[in-house]
């Protein structure tokens, strides 16, 4: 699914989904809440928040909870991901997110949605010469 062929519609029941998941997010070191939604191929949403850990290292984001969630339930492939922050701006996931995602979808359309305006841009802009499974000398693609 390239990037025009997200409908209104469907980013709009994306964004609700990362909301909605936002409010789930288990922050209480950086107040800093986030929310996912990711859209297999079949047209499935799963959502995810960042949960934080004493151990900060041990926190998982919202992308990659989604990302895991879908993943776990059998989905390999993926259209779209929409993330969601509570300060209200558009932001993009992190290095560890985006190599995550990579594994799956390296041309995976990122809708950043802040409360006044959306960034859309293809996971390989956000990481360009990225490492995958065809790196590998037996890749399993």
């Amino acid at each position: 699914m390239a990037i025009t062929a997200l409908d209104e519609a469907t980013l709009a029941k994306l964004e609700t989904s990362a909301l909605a998941a936002m409010k789930m997010a288990y922050n209480p070191y950086s107040k800093f809440g986030v929310g996912a939604a990711l859209l297999t191929e079949e047209g499935l949403i799963f959502s995810g928040c960042n949960v934080e850990n004493a151990a900060y290292g041990h926190s998982i984001c919202a992308e990659r909870t989604a990302l895991l969630k879908a993943v776990s339930e059998g989905h390999r492939k993926f259209a779209a991901i929409v993330i969601v922050c509570s300060s209200g701006k558009p932001v993009a996931p992190c290095g560890a997110c985006r190599q995550t995602l990579n594994e799956f979808a390296p041309d995976l359309p990122v809708v950043m949605a802040g409360s006044q305006k959306k960034i859309t841009q293809s996971l390989r802009e956000l990481l360009p010469r990225s490492f995958g499974p065809e790196d590998l000398p037996d890749s399993p693609e």
